[in-house]
């Protein structure tokens, strides 16, 4: 027997398995603060999308519905018209199947399956991936906003299935440019898509999408017939195939995208029935790897095979691993694998603006800001995190944040401030670097301001470098600068009043900060200098993961001399390499990683890590044994309670000897009406867990 009558043998028995297996999934409902989301922050979502002419809404966490709402004359199981999301569901599906069976691969020629394109010059060298991320460069069936009933034309004739779209579009629609060079969003490349995978099916139980989708995915997922159709419930006959329109004219309900989602989550498997492959899976939510697309609707929007991502991180608060499906009037399926979340929504359009402002400002950074739970178990140590009162907390240097802070061996604590004057009296100019120097207490402080002309900078915002991490070690003051172009090392000799510019990280390490032991470095684990950021170039946005370096601590200006956390292995030992392409997370919670501080407290013989969220007053404190974890949760929050703050420091100077008391230093904007744009000091306190329960 040769190759395909061994992948149509499988094909045969899979769908004898399938079909004789009993699906009884069913949906449970669950309370959101039991799957780790906000009650409150989920209405807060609802009552949005409801003023957003929404019609459906499904949220899925670990498998239980969490938040569902229907508004009236729509049910969870009633079909909702899909426009493009068709493209996914519809589409997307038929080919991940195909390419699962090994009846068609990525970067074959199109061609192979349309005999009218082989002599074409430009259609013979469409590929599958081409057509499946509109890179084909087909013209879109689309003419001056025009309704489709209105175009004139090819466009017009597609749009109508006059007499046959799929003629239409392997026939009539040209070719704009030099395939795989340029993004143009197609619907006819689409529907070409549907008739390769056609043409790859023949020879199979299956011989056109809807037998296929019926037989392979909906029937076995548990999707009853009346809850999904395609193709605008026509078939069209070319070249001795059985067509369908998988470019839109879908009608699925909300449970069947719900189910269609979860099946791709799950990587194919549906309870213990392995329905496509997970490496298929993985395949075509992996990016795709065109470049960058140009195409105005989908500018910053990368595409896997027939699915959008995240994987450039242009959604700032999402997840990178989120794939989503998505049509006219904000159809949408949205999966984040490393959340566990499934969400389903259907209505008109959220935003004139375009398809992904209104999904991303209405749908899902709401929904970002309603998970509650933490990426980390919580700490076996540390079972409680309790701050002062609001009323105690110290503000000075108003209208100044930022303040990395470091404990210097003349017993001061040195800082930077960002976008103000500093401590009274202050600069005449507004400095984007200014530095400080700290004496006394948490509660009973002075700050003086440092003038360096060596050091400070002008410059609002992301134009402004600005210090990131402080360390003094060895009487040697450091400081990692960002907003240089990732960030830049700088050193003082004599206290801060003069400096020196060093090398700049090129790949990573935008907003990077240093391990604070004790005064001057003294209470080191080690000869090395240890230094975190988050994974990315720049301080103003959340990544997935946050990355460590080291370096001896007497050649910190010498580049050559940095290494790289690889991995920890299982039993907690780091890797290192001197070549930063390799490095690997230290710390990961996806698309929640930004800013950090890092510090040793010797009386409880922990790592603690202050990790900002985002700049909306969401952050975390982490604990690990040592610099690299493992970590666990002390606490983690989406919203602290005081507005937009950021910024969070632990001045290893301002720890109690047990390890139990310290003093957070952060700022933040005015919240009712009290100005945390400062340098901002809180009291806050560690419950220990008895040693008996660690």
């Amino acid at each position: 027997m040769n190759a395909w009558g061994i992948v149509f043998l499988l094909s045969v028995l899979l769908t004898l398995a399938v079909s004789s297996t009993s699906q009884a999934f069913e949906w449970e409902t669950t309370s959101p603060e039991s799957q780790g989301l906000s009650s409150a922050k989920l209405e807060e979502l609802v009552v949005g999308l409801k003023e957003h002419r929404t019609t459906t809404l499904m949220v899925i966490r670990h498998d239980r519905i969490v938040c569902e709402w229907y508004a009236d004359g729509f049910s969870r199981t009633k079909p909702h018209y899909t426009a493009s999301l068709a493209k996914a569901l519809v589409g997307g599906v038929s080919l991940m199947v195909a390419l699962s069976d090994g009846r068609i691969a990525p970067d074959d020629l199109a061609s192979q399956y349309v005999p009218a394109w082989r002599d074409d010059p430009l259609k013979s060298k469409i590929t599958i991936r081409h057509l499946a991320t509109h890179y084909s460069g087909i013209e879109d069936a689309e003419q001056d906003g025009l309704p489709h009933g209105e175009l004139p034309g090819w466009k017009g004739a597609f749009w109508r299935r006059d007499p046959n779209p799929l003629l239409t579009a392997r026939d009539e629609a040209p070719v704009l440019w030099e395939p795989g060079t340029e993004a143009h969003y197609s619907n006819p490349g689409m529907g070409m898509l549907g008739y390769c995978v056609t043409a790859a099916l023949q020879g199979t139980p299956e011989t056109d999408i809807r037998t296929l989708l019926a037989r392979r995915i909906m029937e076995p997922i548990g999707v009853p017939a009346g809850e999904w159709s395609m193709g605008y419930g026509k078939t069209y006959s070319l070249d001795g195939l059985q067509l369908c329109a998988t470019w839109g004219g879908g009608g699925y309900s909300p449970n069947a995208v719900a189910r269609v989602g979860r099946l791709m989550l799950r990587r194919g498997d549906w309870e213990g029935q392995q329905l496509v492959s997970p490496e298929t899976v993985d395949l075509v939510t992996a990016d795709a790897g065109m470049p960058p697309q140009n195409d105005e609707e989908y500018t910053s929007r990368r595409a896997g095979l027939c699915w959008w991502l995240n994987s450039d991180g242009a959604l700032k608060h999402v997840p990178r691993d989120m794939f989503a499906g998505s049509g006219a009037g904000n159809q949408t399926l949205i999966v984040i694998p490393s959340l566990d979340l499934i969400v389903v929504r259907n209505g008109a359009a959220l935003d004139p603006k375009g398809s992904w402002p209104g999904v991303e400002e209405h749908l899902l950074n709401p929904l970002m800001r309603a998970i509650t739970d933490p990426p980390y178990p919580q700490s076996h140590l540390i079972r409680d995190v309790d701050f002062a009162p609001v009323e105690e907390i110290r503000r000075e240097a108003l209208g100044s944040d930022n303040w990395p802070v470091t404990w210097a061996d003349d017993d001061a604590l040195y800082t930077s401030y960002g976008d103000g004057w500093g401590f009274t009296p202050r600069t005449d100019a507004k400095l984007s670097l200014g530095l400080a120097r700290i004496t006394g207490g948490p509660r009973d402080f002075e700050g003086i301001n440092l003038r360096a002309a060596t050091a400070e900078r002008v410059g609002q915002g992301p134009a402004g470098p600005k210090a990131s991490g402080m360390l003094m070690v060895d009487g040697v003051l450091y400081m990692l600068v960002r907003n240089t172009g990732n960030s830049q090392l700088a050193w003082s000799r004599d206290h801060g009043n003069s400096w020196e510019w060093g090398f700049t990280f090129d790949e990573s390490f935008g907003c990077p900060t240093f391990l604070n032991y004790g005064r001057d470095y003294a209470k080191a684990r080690d000869e090395f200098v240890y230094i975190y950021s988050s994974d990315g170039p720049s301080a103003y946005e959340p990544y997935d993961q946050m990355v460590l370096a080291r370096v001896p601590r007497g050649r910190l200006q010498d580049r050559a001399a940095y290494e790289f956390l690889v991995s920890v292995d299982e039993r907690d030992a780091p890797r290192w390499t001197p070549d930063i392409q390799q490095r690997g997370p230290v710390f990961s919670f996806p698309g929640s990683c930004q800013r950090s501080e890092v510090v040793y407290v010797p009386g409880i013989r922990r790592y603690l890590m202050a990790l900002g969220f985002d700049q909306q007053g969401g952050w975390g404190l982490f604990d690990a044994p040592e610099p690299w974890g493992p970590w666990t949760t002390a606490l983690a929050t989406r919203a602290w309670g005081l507005g937009q703050t950021h910024g969070y420091r632990l001045p290893a100077k301002w720890i109690s000897d047990d390890g139990t008391t310290l003093h957070l230093v952060f700022s933040g904007r005015t919240h009712e009406d009290v100005e945390y744009d400062a340098f901002c000091v809180r009291r806050l306190q560690l419950s220990l867990f008895e040693p008996e329960q660690r």
